[in-house]
């Protein structure tokens, strides 16, 4: 008879990097272990001071069997002063392994981009590398029946490695939906709530990682299931979401079905999207202006064709002024993105950039001097065959790619034009 787990689930996040890591992707794993019978307690450190002190009164008072503790950001990926953000996940580590004999397990979408670099940092016992609303179970019955987890895919074993290659969900609808919303009691209601509709990316960014956290294959939740759990959460008083699927409107008929659902049931709930410039129809951005969308990001990244072209983009400037131009007409806010520094990037390149981001119609915008590397991408291939980075580089610590002849011209250049423009940050 296979016997329940006392599981504590531990969100290490303590940085608000772009929007606030509500620990969405932990949620879903914990509802998951709830279905499977287990015990379940989460513990959420975003709003702690003292991390260390929840942690010790969670272990103490709950005296938990497994450990699993969520890795979101590894650093706040800024060039001129990266912070290596894993030092105190390494000490809330620690804590628990001086008062709990219970093993700690990783996961979390920091922790998948370094899956074994992680594991050997923080000195945690084992981690799952990708999805684990699958994974995290499959090892809880094996550890409830004192079975040796080997074999498990995704699963790594600190000292023996990747037990089996990882394997994607396939179809997102058998995900556990219900309940979700029971462990996000505690967040003020006005806060944008993180929500995803769909997982993969096909789009191969040169600099990118999520096919590396979510596979490159596109896989999308059925959309009445994304609805029934909006209204879930919009009757439990969150009104404010933001879609951190990495391109929203990928397929674009996916994305009207979901907004045409959304008017249907009347939802009274506004939303902000990652929004993919290329390819965008009218039909498209009046359906989610109706559906409550209020502001998109717009990571366009570059104002020049041959910029767009060596970062692996499928869109051109000309395509992203018309998106931006639709945007505005049924009254979308549009937050832009300039990633600058980049292979090939030039002084004409950089003003090319900045002239076409004052053409749109932006409320806001972030520059970036600087791409922070991750290991599986094209850009980690370039770098290594430029020397930038050594070819065997986990790339734990953060390494940026940059052109260095234009470096410091470009701090200047980008400090100057940012002044001028309050609503832009560098």
């Amino acid at each position: 008879m296979e016997k329940n787990m006392r599981v504590l689930l531990i969100s290490a996040n303590t940085e608000k990097i772009n929007i606030l890591p509500a620990p969405l992707g932990l949620n879903y794993v914990a509802a998951a272990a709830q279905e499977s019978d287990h015990d379940v307690r989460l513990l959420d450190l975003m709003s702690h001071a003292d991390i260390l002190a929840p942690v010790r009164q969670a272990v103490e008072s709950f005296r938990p069997e497994i450990i699993g503790i969520s890795v979101r950001n590894i650093d706040d990926q800024v060039m001129q002063a990266a912070r290596f953000l894993l030092d105190d996940v390494r000490g809330i580590v620690r804590e628990c392994r001086n008062l709990s004999g219970a093993p700690i397990v990783l996961g979390g979408a920091g922790y998948s981009i370094f899956p074994q670099a992680v594991l050997d940092y923080l000195e945690a016992d084992m981690g799952i590398q990708g999805e684990g609303e699958a994974a995290f179970p499959e090892l809880l019955a094996r550890l409830a029946k004192g079975e040796d987890p080997a074999g498990l895919p995704g699963l790594y074993l600190r000292g023996r490695g990747l037990q089996g290659e990882r394997a994607f969900i396939r179809d997102l609808g058998c995900l556990p939906v219900s309940g979700v919303h029971h462990f996000l009691t505690a967040y003020d209601r006005n806060l944008w709530m993180p929500f995803q509709t769909r997982r993969g990316c096909p789009m191969n960014c040169s600099y990118c990682s999520t096919a590396v956290i979510e596979g490159r294959t596109l896989r999308k939740r059925p959309p009445e299931q994304v609805v029934r759990e909006l209204k879930t959460l919009a009757q439990a008083g969150f009104r404010q979401f933001y879609f951190v699927d990495n391109t929203f409107n990928l397929p674009p008929s996916y994305a009207k079905e979901i907004c045409r659902l959304i008017i249907r049931e009347g939802l009274d709930i506004q939303w902000r999207c990652i929004f993919y410039p290329g390819t965008v129809d009218e039909e498209l951005i009046r359906l989610m202006a109706e559906a409550g969308c209020c502001e998109v990001s717009l990571g366009f990244e570059s104002g020049s064709a041959r910029i767009l072209k060596a970062l692996n983009k499928r869109f051109s400037p000309e395509e992203v002024r018309r998106t931006s131009q639709m945007l505005a007409r049924h009254g979308i806010r549009q937050m832009g993105f300039l990633l600058l520094g980049g292979p090939g990037e030039t002084r004409e390149s950089v003003m090319e950039s900045l002239r076409f981001a004052d053409s749109l119609s932006l409320e806001s915008g972030k520059v970036s001097r600087g791409i922070r590397i991750y290991p599986g991408t094209a850009l980690a291939k370039i770098a290594a065959g430029e020397g930038k980075i050594a070819r065997d580089d986990a790339l734990l610590r953060p390494a940026f790619y940059m052109v260095r002849e234009i470096e410091e011209w470009l701090a200047g250049e980008v400090a100057a034009w940012i002044a001028d423009r309050p609503r832009w940050m560098g």
